[in-house]
């Protein structure tokens, strides 16, 4: 299902790319201070948090593997909900820290280097890499539920990608606006969360946990084919299933589900243009050597 391919490959460029810019950050000071000792310390941080992402990402597949019925829907709410209240959080903290996450993770470089706590920048790298890693571990979480495979591939490709991209970074040959990534990333977060907020009240309506209302507000769900296959803008089809996996589309909304996708995009939309619009213009650059 390309849909989900393609939800897995965004999720995981952006994630993956920030952890990335934040490692670039790190590795380009201490090459700077020419201190080529503590890269090992980096490593210990980064080897550490994918371990620890992966052991996450263990953890989800077990648990969500013993349940059925209301259990399942009940989790699969659960799951999509902590996916969203974790991307707004980064969110809100991008659009306030984008424009000085350089000067702060220098500061917090020099600290451990005058205290001569060495540890301190492996902990550095390692909360780095383990919030993106956590971030995705949930996001791709939901959307391998309805496709193992299809997530998988759209994790390896924006993988790659990243790491292609980094290295044309890290040899000068691409420069990247982190004030205007993380601006227009936060756009297409605010897109996968208000999705996610909407197919966590519905998991919650199917289960009995929130009353739908109106069990469908709208329905504009096609009746399938002769030959049992979706029309391109049901839910289920090419069209509408791409929407569904990006950024939750339902044909056939419950009330509560119309009002939690909209209120979100209402509130949390606005906040974030607040934040970025009461902010003085950005030029943070990824750094260079």
């Amino acid at each position: 299902m390309v849909k989900i391919m393609l939800a897995s490959f965004l999720i995981t460029f952006r994630e993956a790319l920030e952890a990335a810019l934040i490692i670039g950050i790190i590795a380009a000071y201490v090459a700077k201070l020419g201190r080529k000792d503590l890269n090992r310390y980096i490593n210990i941080g980064i080897i550490s948090a994918l371990i620890a992402s992966v052991a996450v990402a263990f953890v989800f597949k077990v648990i969500y593997g013993e349940l059925t019925g209301t259990a399942e829907q009940l989790f699969e709410g659960a799951a999509a909900l902590t996916a969203a209240i974790v991307l707004t959080y980064m969110i809100f903290w991008m659009a306030n820290n984008s424009r000085s996450i350089k000067g702060e993770v220098q500061e917090k470089i020099d600290l451990s280097i005058s205290k001569g706590q060495m540890f301190g920048i492996a902990v550095l790298s390692f909360v780095a890499v383990f919030r993106e890693g956590v971030e995705t571990v949930l996001f791709l979480g939901t959307l391998a539920i309805q496709s193992p495979a299809d997530t998988i591939a759209g994790f390896i490709i924006g993988l790659m990608v990243v790491i292609a991209l980094s290295f044309l970074m890290f040899k000068g040959i691409y420069r990247l606006d982190l004030g205007r990534f993380f601006r227009y990333t936060s756009i297409l977060l605010i897109l996968f969360s208000a999705g996610l907020v909407a197919v966590s009240v519905h998991e919650f309506n199917e289960a009995g946990i929130i009353p739908e209302v109106i069990e469908h507000v709208w329905d504009l769900n096609p009746p399938q084919n002769p030959d049992g296959s979706y029309p391109a803008l049901h839910e289920n089809g090419l069209i509408g299933g791409s929407l569904k996996a990006l950024v939750g589309y339902n044909g056939n909304p419950s009330l509560t589900e119309v009002i939690a996708y909209l209120g979100y995009w209402i509130i949390i939309g606005m906040l974030v243009y607040r934040t970025y619009r009461g902010g003085v213009k950005d030029g943070s650059r990824y750094p260079q050597n």
